[in-house]
């Protein structure tokens, strides 16, 4: 069995007139105006787009402003990511010439 008597007696809990009140106080969010400009770019969440049957992943690295022109181009076409992707590698052998 454990003994317990080594263990800290906290006391007699504050009342609740004591209790500070903060848990009911609205919770304050930070206003965007930070992340409007372009030094504190927030990539937009693909997750909201729906689902495909597409299972191999593809992760590669891009520079941010790859990443942000590539997002910004889906959104405006209504595309997914792999979508674009997949017409930018038709488009990219078209015009090279294969198949």
């Amino acid at each position: 069995m454990a003994n317990l008597s080594k263990l800290k007696r906290l006391g007699v809990p504050p009342s609740p007139e004591e209790v500070t009140t903060n848990l009911k106080s609205p919770e304050i969010a930070p206003s965007n105006k930070y992340y409007d400009n372009e030094k504190f770019y927030v990539r937009k969440d693909a997750r909201s787009m729906m689902k495909t049957n597409r299972t191999l992943t593809f992760a590669t690295r891009v520079s941010p402003q790859f990443d942000r022109e590539f997002r910004e181009i889906a959104e405006r076409e209504n595309v997914r990511l792999t979508v674009l992707l997949e017409l930018m590698l038709d488009v990219y052998k078209e015009k090279k010439g294969y198949e």
